[in-house]
């Protein structure tokens, strides 16, 4: 007999399936929520109220039809008509994540060690490569001990940054400051909507694996509560940092150094490890998704992806935030709308 998950460990691996390099280095926090000032707090309340809703349907669906992968789920939401484009938008965004985190380890290279964003993102593409070339094994130990020691340094570096600037008036973002995604409540939505179409692939299998509802229900409950405190801590670190923050690639680095040059250093240590490892998962999953990973083809399909992910580094972190996680975002708000309609219509067939 399987041995069920607590709830507990539902709670955690959301949290850790969500919470990445983007995530670390306070860009997503500040492009869909800190851009919009107080409303960002309304934002951030709203997204985890969705992040616990959707989070339960998904679980919930992967119980009931005992997902393997995250093709059992999309297909029960929808048919064929949701399980293709959320298939193609999930390969999209695992290549443009894996351009993002170029773009976030040349932003740390440059702002920390003064070389051209270039060199890091070269860096990191190699390395990543290099990893899914010679043997996949490790990654996910590798995920696994880098999400907690994030999660700790972006909590501990918020918390000290909060209670250094503890009495000061709350500082807004200029009216200059343009967001992602123009109105909060839309912010919300979107920023939900393109970390749960990544985090199907996990959080199906997690509900079939769990095992019943109801620590399915406390599971969803301790995860979008992990997720919301997370990110108002980010918030929270960067408000407290106006007007500088805001004008950083890499703003919880920046943070981190306000405290203390020592802390800066260890952040961006973390930070990288999470980039790395972040990259590794989406170049292999990329790889993986488009041909077979023992095949003719995928050593040069794993080359080729890793060059054009140093190309489109080029243009920027924060750029590339802006506009891939926004348009992965608007994408998979098909997949929210045919998740909604099968919840409700299920639920329904029970009253």
């Amino acid at each position: 007999m399987t041995r069920r998950m607590p709830a507990l460990a539902v709670g955690a691996t959301y949290v850790g399936t969500v919470v990445g390099a983007g995530f670390a280095s306070g860009q997503e926090v500040w492009q869909f929520f800190g851009a919009h000032g107080r409303a960002g707090l309304a934002a951030l309340a709203l997204s985890t109220l969705l992040f616990c809703l959707y989070g339960l349907a998904v679980l919930e669906l992967g119980l009931r039809v005992r997902a393997r992968s995250h093709l059992e789920v999309v297909r029960a939401v929808g048919g064929p008509w949701v399980a293709r484009p959320v298939d193609s938008i999930i390969t999209f965004f695992l290549f443009g994540a894996l351009s993002v985190m170029a773009a976030g380890a040349g932003a740390v290279f440059h702002e920390q060690f003064g070389l051209a964003p270039f060199w890091g993102a070269a860096f990191l593409v190699v390395a990543a490569v290099v990893t899914v070339l010679v043997g996949f094994r490790g990654v996910v130990t590798a995920v696994s001990a880098v999400v907690p020691l994030m999660l700790v340094g972006v909590v501990g570096i918020s918390a000290a940054a909060v209670a250094r600037a503890w009495g000061a008036p709350l500082a807004l973002p200029s009216r200059a400051v343009v967001p992602a995604v123009p109105s909060w409540p839309l912010s919300a939505l979107v920023y939900v909507s393109y970390n749960l179409v990544m985090a199907v692939a996990v959080l199906g299998p997690l509900g079939a694996l769990a095992g019943d509802r109801r620590t399915l229900g406390n599971g969803a409950l301790l995860g979008a509560a992990g997720l919301g405190v997370g990110g108002l801590a980010v918030y929270l670190a960067m408000t407290v940092n106006l007007p500088w923050a805001a004008f950083c690639e890499v703003p919880m680095v920046y943070v981190a150094g306000s405290l203390a040059p020592e802390f800066r250093l260890i952040y961006a240590a973390i930070l990288l490890a999470e980039v790395y490892t972040t990259a590794v998962a989406n170049l292999y999953g990329f790889a993986a998704r488009v041909t077979c990973p023992h095949g003719r083809y995928f050593r040069l399909l794993v080359l080729a992806s890793g060059g054009a992910a140093l190309a489109a580094s080029r243009l920027g972190f924060s750029r590339l935030v802006r506009v891939v996680y926004p348009l992965v975002g608007y994408a998979g708000l098909v997949f929210l709308v045919a998740l909604t309609w099968t919840f409700l219509r299920r639920h329904r067939r029970h009253n």
